[in-house]
């Protein structure tokens, strides 16, 4: 089976091989999408592309940020370059001008060391496969404790939102064996009325018949329990099934909320109307709910 997962989530992995460790943390919130933004030092941009490549495999939906350190105790991958030709060529000039203008030649290895040029400072190649090596490790690392607390949070997000769908079952429930003593309870009412406004005269029951059958058809919310009941059931599937099923549930709640609502405008009983207006506060509570979910 597979799990449902919220949309919050934290997940932190550390590396360090030698010299060097890189960590990774990652947190998200709810979004529509999939939103990923990456901080890190412009030594791993180049690998930005790769990084939410593989993010992908773990997050199909949410706000995710992601923070990245990189830190390399030896620096060794910094050295001084000496350029002894281009030394060779000042002091030749050097030498030039002091012959052209009778002056001495006061220049010491200290001021020569810092013409330019002479010596530099020169970023070693790094390795980008090994060092994309190290990188995805933490990213992975990070990633699968993110997911794991996705997980965990789902489950209790789901079981929550089945006892909730429960609840909705015994409303509906209700209503569909209420429905029938509500017109019956109509029938007496009218016959009363009918008989207390014509005294000893002759119901004329053809007539009240017609008029139970019109209210009778005012107040049917058959269809709408049927379908009620077909969203409700989906939803638990798919809660079952698990998956980033979250759009999918969200539009099963606007459909539930839709059945509700017509169940609520036709009702003229006031037990039937308490329980669709508790109908309606669960599904909203649903709905709320599934935004957590991936």
């Amino acid at each position: 089976m597979t799990m449902i997962k919220s949309m919050t989530g934290f997940g932190r992995c550390e590396v360090a091989e030698g010299t060097r460790k890189i960590t990774v943390e990652m947190k998200s919130v709810n979004h529509r999408y999939l939103d990923i933004n990456i901080k890190m030092p412009k030594k791993l941009n180049f690998f930005e592309t790769a990084i939410r490549n593989e993010l992908k495999n773990y997050i199909q939906r949410g706000k995710v940020d992601v923070f990245i350190s990189y830190e390399d105790v030896a620096e060794a991958n910094v050295c001084v370059k000496y350029n002894r030709d281009l030394a060779a060529e000042y002091m030749k000039y050097l030498w030039k001008m002091s012959e052209d203008f009778s002056l001495d030649n006061d220049v010491r290895v200290s001021t020569l060391s810092r013409y330019p040029e002479v010596l530099t400072m020169e970023e070693q190649t790094v390795d980008e496969e090994e060092l994309w090596q190290f990188l995805e490790k933490a990213v992975r690392g990070a990633a699968e404790a993110f997911v794991e607390t996705r997980i965990r949070e789902g489950e209790n997000i789901r079981d929550d939102l089945l006892s909730k769908l429960n609840a909705m079952l015994a409303g509906v429930s209700f209503i569909e064996h209420r429905a029938p003593e509500m017109i019956e309870e109509y029938r007496q009412k009218l016959r009363d009325k009918v008989k207390e406004l014509l005294e000893d005269t002759q119901i004329d029951e053809g007539r009240l018949l017609m008029e139970v059958t019109i209210f009778a058809d005012k107040v049917c919310v058959d269809e709408e329990l049927v379908r009620l009941k077909s969203h409700i059931a989906t939803t638990k599937d798919s809660l079952l099934e698990g998956g980033s099923v979250g759009r999918k549930l969200d539009f099963l709640a606007q459909e539930m909320n839709r059945e509700a609502n017509t169940i609520l405008s036709k009702t003229t009983d006031l037990e039937t109307s308490n329980r669709a207006i508790e109908l309606k506060t669960e599904i909203e509570k649903v709905r709320e709910q599934i935004q957590n979910i991936e």
